[in-house]
């Protein structure tokens, strides 16, 4: 590793990186694990000076990496997927400390975000120019791509190598230099991501990396948002944040790339195959504590075949996340008590549970075992509100016409799954469900480079990965001329 980004020492302060160097202000924050509830670390806290500091180097930097030969930066992406694979424990270990999260979470964390530098770097010479055909014959036109400039970008802390690299990859890839704004909820993870970018050769300034204590959020964020340098945001997280992300930089006519909340479907049809059905759904509901963007919220089954796939969704269930001494950790002690109270208004207003105990005290505040319930209704506040947790509502159908008006009655449009061994079936569902994505006899929760991804409605706007995701980070310019 270069000597700008040397591993922390056990317990030390998380810094910034700014013009390729690490930066230790004095202000600084707890970071608290959810597992122990202990203090894990401190990081740095963001002020003016930083962030002014990120900003103009970026700008600078911008001057020399848009000219950079897309070789170059092929190079890097793929040395950077090196490092991700040798310092692959050491990445997870930060996660798992940071978030709460199974080393197994986080070695998919870590080998998938190293796939997407794999296929953004093969997908660099994608990124061409046009020369129409114009009407006068003594002209001539082309048509360039260029990149936008400074971009700033915002991840969340739920899938942070996975989101972390996406929000970067795709704008440096494309000539553009990053603000990248990390989660105060693992900083040292996300300093881990960007001492992977630098270890790997990528020049000082395209990549700056801040990150803040949560009081700070308003102001550094409209900072960043407000200054005339940054180009183009993506932000990654709530739907409740990313209006306000959206709200101010229509403010100041920048564009944004928006991947907001989810509350995804899940169709079961009469001849679906109830084991892979059950299976999908529980990993789909219940991966990571239910805390993805993607996650099954509402499993919507054929009466036909309730009672047959109840029982199997109980055993998948049970066989996958069952047995564990303690439950799973949840980001914080207020996720929990979020899903808590949905299920308990549930519950209270008619609602049946079929899988969990709510009640169920745990050795921790921020852990909780998966919720089933059935029988929910439009009054009820789980119908409407996104859980982002491991809870999940049954509904019984009977009708193609019931299932699509139950699936796309909600503000969000992120992903879908629909079960059935009638592709027919299958794919007319898929046009009629307003999300961006639909998997068909697979789990809602799907994410690979190769293709685009977002979301419609309150779910954003915009598509990350594949040909799209670099797409995204270029503006044309056209450029007439006479013989």
């Amino acid at each position: 590793m270069s000597s700008s980004a040397t591993a922390p020492a056990e317990g030390s302060p998380v810094p910034f990186f700014i013009n390729g160097k690490e930066v230790h202000p004095e202000r600084k924050f707890n970071v608290v694990s959810p597992a122990s509830g202990n203090v894990v670390h401190e990081a740095a806290s963001a002020g003016e000076a930083d962030v002014r500091a990120a900003i103009d180097t970026a700008a600078e930097a911008f001057k020399t990496w848009r000219k950079a030969l897309p070789r170059v930066r092929r190079d890097i992406l793929l040395k950077a997927a090196e490092v991700m694979l040798r310092r692959r424990e050491e990445l997870g270990g930060y996660m798992m400390a940071e978030t709460g999260c199974p080393r197994q979470w986080a070695d998919f964390n870590v080998n998938t975000a190293r796939e997407f530098l794999l296929d953004v770097a093969g997908r660099l010479v994608a990124l061409d120019g046009s020369i129409p055909t114009v009407d006068d014959p003594n002209s001539g036109a082309m048509v360039l791509q260029e990149p936008f400039g400074v971009i700033l970008a915002i991840a969340p802390w739920n899938a942070p190598y996975i989101l972390g690299v996406r929000s970067v990859l795709f704008p440096i890839a494309a000539g553009n230099t990053a603000i990248f704004k990390g989660s105060e909820l693992c900083p040292r993870t996300m300093w881990g991501l960007c001492s992977v970018f630098h270890e790997a050769g990528l020049p000082d300034g395209v990549l700056n990396l801040l990150f803040h204590e949560p009081a700070n959020a308003p102001a550094i964020t409209q900072m960043l948002i407000a200054d005339p340098l940054v180009k183009k945001i993506n932000f990654t997280g709530s739907t409740m944040v990313g209006r306000i992300i959206g709200r101010l930089a229509g403010e100041h006519l920048k564009p944004v790339l928006l991947e907001l909340g989810g509350k995804a479907p899940a169709i079961v049809w009469e001849d679906a195959d109830l084991d892979n059905a059950a299976l999908q759904c529980a990993l789909g509901a219940f991966l990571n504590s239910g805390q993805i963007c993607m996650s099954t919220e509402r499993i919507l089954v054929h009466k036909r075949v309730r009672a047959d796939f109840e029982a199997k969704l109980v055993a998948a269930i049970d066989n996958v996340f069952g047995g564990q001494h303690d439950a799973p950790v949840l980001i914080n002690s207020v996720a929990v008590a979020k899903n808590k109270k949905l299920v308990e208004d549930a519950l209270s207003k008619g609602a049946s549970l079929l899988y969990g105990d709510v009640a169920a005290q745990e050795s921790t505040p921020t852990r909780m075992r998966p919720v089933v319930i059935s029988g929910v209704k439009t009054d009820m506040d789980i119908y409407n509100t996104e859980s982002f947790g491991p809870t999940v509502s049954l509904y019984e159908i009977e009708t193609e016409e019931e299932v699509l008006r139950i699936a796309n009655d909600t503000d969000y449009g992120l992903s879908s799954a629909v079960f059935t061994e009638d592709l027919r079936r299958g794919l007319r569902f898929a046009k009629e469900i307003e999300t961006g994505a639909v998997h068909i006899n697979s789990m809602s929760v799907h994410d690979e480079s190769a293709l685009p991804h977002g979301g419609a409605k309150s779910s954003g706007y915009g598509r990350f990965n594949a040909a799209q995701g670099l797409s995204e980070w270029v503006r044309t310019k056209t450029v007439t001329f006479m013989w």
